[in-house]
């Protein structure tokens, strides 16, 4: 009977590891291994890698005010970035993000008179010394309304994607994943990961790349909010501006002292000047 007990224990031992094994097994085997990013401001394309493999682009817009990590620059960050957060899951394609949280509008590509962020957000942290102050500046990868100027460096320092893009690209990564972002072009295969890529693009010549950058041309003596959202103005201050701007300049107190000296003055010039016409008629 001990006997029994030993080998029926010992034999549920190793079902349960066996069990356990097998669960491990399947886990990573259905578990899907999402996507890095590369995003390449020549081209103005962001690319979906796996296994350093190109799976998609989606044509992207990066700075008007070329690249850069300074703060206050407007300008996008090279080199490698992670992502450190992801908000907006769930939402529709064109969800008003203000201050990273949904407001409740939903808009249209290429909306009239609007350009705020729209439908997810990446939120990328830099991993290097020369894009430290990223993620400080609130450097995203984020949906915009304003489809029409993809393919163009455009915003203010963020990664712009259209309206359905972003959320493709945000079902398809972890947190975690890498970000590279390059001057050079999308490579179409590579061997190994993201990781490769960029070791493979910092052996390159920067300033070749740098040359042919259709961003690095623009203007940078514009000081622009880093963009994170469009705030609305509230309407009681629009009104209470509005009503100030009617009424004109308020006019400066007039002050008694240097109001009553000239009137002096006036009055002695006044009384000599009769005197002496009675002295000349005399």
């Amino acid at each position: 009977m001990l006997v029994f007990s030993r080998d029926h224990l010992s034999s549920s031992i190793v079902r349960l590891m066996a069990a356990g094994m097998l669960a491990a097994t399947l886990s990573q085997c259905t578990s899907v291994k999402k996507a890095d990013v590369v995003v390449s401001v020549k081209d103005q394309k962001l690319g979906l890698y796996s296994q350093g493999e190109l799976k998609k682009t989606y044509k992207i817009s990066t700075s008007k005010f070329g690249v850069g990590d300074k703060p206050g620059s407007n300008r996008t960050p090279l080199g490698q970035h992670e992502v450190v957060a992801k908000i907006g899951q769930g939402l529709p394609a064109g969800a008003v993000l203000k201050s990273r949280r949904w407001n409740g509008e939903v808009l249209k590509p290429d909306a009239p008179g609007r350009d705020p962020i729209v439908s997810r957000i990446l939120w990328l942290k830099g991993t290097e010394r020369s894009n430290r102050n990223a993620y400080g500046r609130f450097i995203y990868i984020h949906g915009t309304p304003e489809e029409r100027n993809l393919g163009r460096p455009a915003s203010y320092g963020c990664v712009r994607m259209g309206l359905k893009d972003v959320v493709n690209v945000f079902n398809s990564v972890n947190v975690g994943a890498k970000v590279y972002i390059t001057t050079g072009s999308l490579p179409k295969a590579e061997a190994g990961t993201v990781e490769n890529i960029a070791a493979a693009e910092a052996a390159k010549s920067a300033s070749d790349a740098d040359a042919e950058s259709p961003a690095l041309d623009a203007p940078v003596d514009r000081a622009v909010p880093i963009e994170i959202a469009k705030m609305e103005v509230d309407p009681r201050e629009k009104a209470h501006a509005e009503s100030k701007e009617k009424a004109g300049p308020s006019k400066p107190p007039v002050k008694s002292k240097s109001s009553s000296t000239p009137k002096k003055r006036s009055t002695t010039v006044t009384k000599k000047s009769s005197s002496s016409k009675k002295k000349a008629a005399a």
